[in-house]
């Protein structure tokens, strides 16, 4: 394969992916009125509830402030309800609500829950090629100092550490 086509073909597979995540994303707030990374979030309380917010931002991949942000706007909306652990007052647990738990029976899948399911299936040889191939991207469009905003939505995920991401 010649440069040129190669070069072809991996622009027109970026736009498949911007293309599925912004369908994806169109259709969960259709059918739910919330963002993805909102129903995204929903959906692993549901997997895991009651849950911490620290341990539900790991399982997202997302830093623990940034899930304060979307916690605050599900619980306005009547989706979740935070409450102290009976064990130990310091800590906060989540759980949905009856109207959260109705919202995520009916929702559609979420792009950012697909495609973190995938990858954490992957091989680590395959995890670090597509890491080194995103890095080169964010390189050539230099793209480094821009914060990381989530997937159709106005949360920007903070810089994250290791210790942030579950274990392999």
């Amino acid at each position: 394969m010649d440069t040129s086509t190669r070069v072809a073909n991996i622009v027109d597979n970026i736009r498949r992916v911007f293309q599925v995540i912004n369908e994806h994303s169109k259709r969960v707030e259709k059918v739910t009125g919330i963002t993805g990374p909102q129903l995204w979030a929903i959906k692993r309380i549901a997997e895991n509830a009651p849950i911490k917010g620290a341990e539900l931002a790991r399982r997202m991949y997302l830093h623990p402030t940034t899930i304060v942000g979307i916690l605050d706007r599900l619980e306005t909306r009547g989706l979740v309800v935070r409450t102290r652990s009976k064990v130990d007052r310091r800590v906060v647990e989540v759980n949905l609500t009856e109207q959260g738990n109705e919202l995520v029976r009916n929702a559609p899948e979420v792009a950012q829950g697909i495609l973190v399911q995938g990858l954490e299936k992957l091989p680590e040889e395959r995890l670090l090629k597509i890491s080194e191939g995103i890095e080169e991207l964010i390189r050539i469009l230099d793209a480094r100092e821009i914060p990381p905003q989530l997937m159709r939505s106005r949360e920007v995920n903070l810089p994250h550490d290791e210790s942030a991401h579950p274990p392999a």
